[in-house]
C-alpha cells in the first residue's frame, strides 16, 4: 500500500499528527506496537480538559478520531525503513508499505531497575509534575539526583535524599527503601530519575543527526519537526525527552502542519 504519510508510533504525538493530516484529506497510516511509555500509570495529568484521564483511554479515543476521518492504524511492528526514489519503504511484520513522508513519534524507554519496575508509574515515578500532587504533604524519597530534592519539596516538606537503593520492600502497603543492606527508609512514594533511551534506531539508520541534551543524545529537529533527513520528521519524546503528554500532542499537530505544506510544495 502507498500512503502520503506513514507515522511510526501511535502515542499522543503520532495520533495528534494523524488527526491533523487526515482532516487535511491526506492518506495516513499509523503503525503502533501498543506499548506507550505511560502505560503503567492509571492517570495522566496537566492535559487541559483531560486531567486525570487514563492515558490508555486517551489513545483509544484518539485512534477512533483518526479512523473516523479515514486514517488507518496498524497494530504492528516496524522491521526496517529504507529510502526509495520518491519516498520511503517501511517493512512491517507481514508486508511493506510506502510513504512520501515519514513521521517518527516512537517515544522513549525509561530504563527502570528490576527492583522498581512493579511499582513504576504508581508510587515510584520520575516526573513530579505528573505525579507529585497525588503525594502532596506525604513522605517522599528522592533517589539519585540530589538537585531534584528542591523541586520535589514543592509538593512535600518531608523529603529524604537517597543516593542509592539496594532493594524495595512493602510493609502494610507502604514502600520501604533498603540501603546498603541495613538502613531502611519508609516512604509513601519514591522519585527516581530513570535513564532515558529514545526509540530512534530507524531514525539513526536513515542518517538523522543528533544533538546532545542533559539526558543524552537525541535526534535533532527544527521548530517544525524536520530532521536533518529530507522528508523525515520527528515529534514527541523521541526527540524531546522533557515533553509531557500535552506537549507531545502539540508537537505532533505542529509537525503535521509542516508535513502538509511540504507535500503541497513538492506537488507544485
Amino acid at each position: 500500500m502507498n500512503y502520503e504519510v506513514v507515522i511510526i508510533g501511535g502515542g499522543a504525538a503520532g495520533l495528534s499528527a494523524a488527526l491533523m493530516l487526515t482532516r487535511a484529506r491526506r492518506s495516513v497510516l499509523v503503525v503502533d506496537g501498543a506499548e506507550p511509555r505511560n502505560k503503567p500509570a492509571a492517570h495522566m495529568h496537566n492535559f487541559l480538559s483531560r486531567d486525570g484521564q487514563s492515558p490508555l483511554d486517551l489513545l483509544k479515543h484518539g485512534r477512533a478520531e483518526v479512523e473516523g476521518y479515514g486514517g488507518e492504524i496498524a497494530n504492528d511492528t516496524v522491521r526496517g525503513v529504507t529510502k526509495t526514489g520518491d519516498g520511503f519503504a517501511v517493512e512491517l511484520s507481514g508486508r511493506v508499505v510506502t510513504g512520501k513522508r515519514l513521521l517518527f513519534a516512537t517515544g522513549l524507554v525509561d530504563e527502570v531497575p528490576e527492583i522498581l519496575r512493579s511499582r513504576w508509574g504508581k508510587d515510584v515515578f520520575s516526573c513530579p509534575y505528573c505525579h507529585g500532587y497525588e503525594f502532596r504533604d506525604r513522605k517522599l524519597a528522592v533517589f539519585g539526583e540530589e538537585m531534584k530534592v528542591a523541586l520535589v519539596r514543592q509538593w512535600s516538606a518531608d523529603v529524604t535524599h537517597v543516593p542509592s537503593v539496594d532493594g524495595i520492600e512493602v510493609e502494610d502497603d507502604r514502600l520501604v527503601a533498603v540501603i546498603s543492606g541495613s538502613e531502611r527508609i519508609p516512604a509513601d512514594a519514591l522519585v527516581y530519575s530513570a535513564q532515558l533511551t529514545p526509540r530512534d534506531e530507524f531514525l539513526l539508520a536513515l542518517g538523522a543527526e543528533t544533538s546532545e541534551t542533559p539526558m543524552g543524545p537525541f535526534v535533532r529537529t527544527d521548530d517544525k519537526g524536520r530532521t536533518s533527513v529530507p522528508g523525515v520528521y520527528a515529534a514527541g519524546n523521541v526527540t524531546d525527552p522533557a515533553a509531557i503528554v500535552i506537549v507531545a500532542a502539540a508537537q505532533g499537530a505542529q509537525t503535521a502542519g509542516m508535513i502538509n505544506v511540504d507535500l503541497i510544495t513538492a506537488a507544485s
